[in-house]
């Protein structure tokens, strides 16, 4: 994963987990609704895309990795958008979301 595509997919997703966490900080109080604590989170906690680093780990120990990356390749004018990285599109969406409410333990 390293075309135009996935870099700016890429750059979306930590700007998401950045988002996210300001939004919270920003929040937090709000959230708490008079407690000391935030009863639910607002989107998926940043944490939560540690599964997408372990898919990426399993695709590469089955040798899934460059042109053998799961699901092929998607051609978008003259680069390549493998659907892979579209977990890490998904995943920064959900960590923004305002109606996902997470309760928080």
């Amino acid at each position: 994963m390293d075309g135009l595509w996935d870099r700016l997919i890429l750059i979306y997703f930590v700007v998401c987990g950045v988002s996210r966490l300001a939004r919270y900080n920003i929040t937090a109080e709000t959230l708490a609704q008079g407690s000391d604590k935030v009863k639910y989170f607002e989107g998926t906690p940043i944490p939560s895309p540690l599964i997408l680093v372990i898919v990426i780990a399993i695709a590469a120990g089955y040798g899934a990795i460059g042109d053998q990356l799961w699901f092929g390749m998607i051609h978008i004018g003259p680069w390549q958008l493998p659907p892979l990285v579209l977990m890490f599109a998904v995943s920064g969406s959900l960590m923004i979301s305002r109606p996902l409410h997470i309760p928080k333990r």
